[in-house]
């Protein structure tokens, strides 16, 4: 399952209605590290497909959310279960740690 483009119209829907765990990958294009993550983040929304959702969302188009959520770096992905942040993490990390956190809340 590909990821998600997430948008001040159907983050309600996606993120915070959604029955499974979401990630949000809050980006830029401009943004280095976040270049680095974003395969790791497609792996992982490939190997989860059914049990996580995943999402990206443009901090530049959608500056909106990123205010709401106190995004001040990027890329921060933040994991939301039953409409609540659940965990964050913050620049680029390994796939394992990414594993570790999900394993975790899944």
């Amino acid at each position: 399952m590909a990821e998600i483009q997430l948008t001040e119209n159907n983050w309600e829907e996606e993120v915070l209605n959604s029955d499974i765990p979401v990630l949000v990958d809050f980006w830029a294009p401009w943004c280095g590290p976040c270049r680095m993550v974003a395969p790791i983040v497609s792996e992982i929304a490939e190997e989860y497909a059914g049990k996580l959702k995943v999402g990206k969302l443009n901090t530049d188009e959608e500056s909106g959310i990123a205010v709401r959520y106190g995004i001040m770096s990027i890329p921060t992905l933040m994991i939301f279960k039953n409409g609540e942040v659940a965990d964050q993490i913050v620049g680029a990390v390994p796939k394992e740690y990414f594993v570790q956190k999900l394993e975790q809340i899944l």
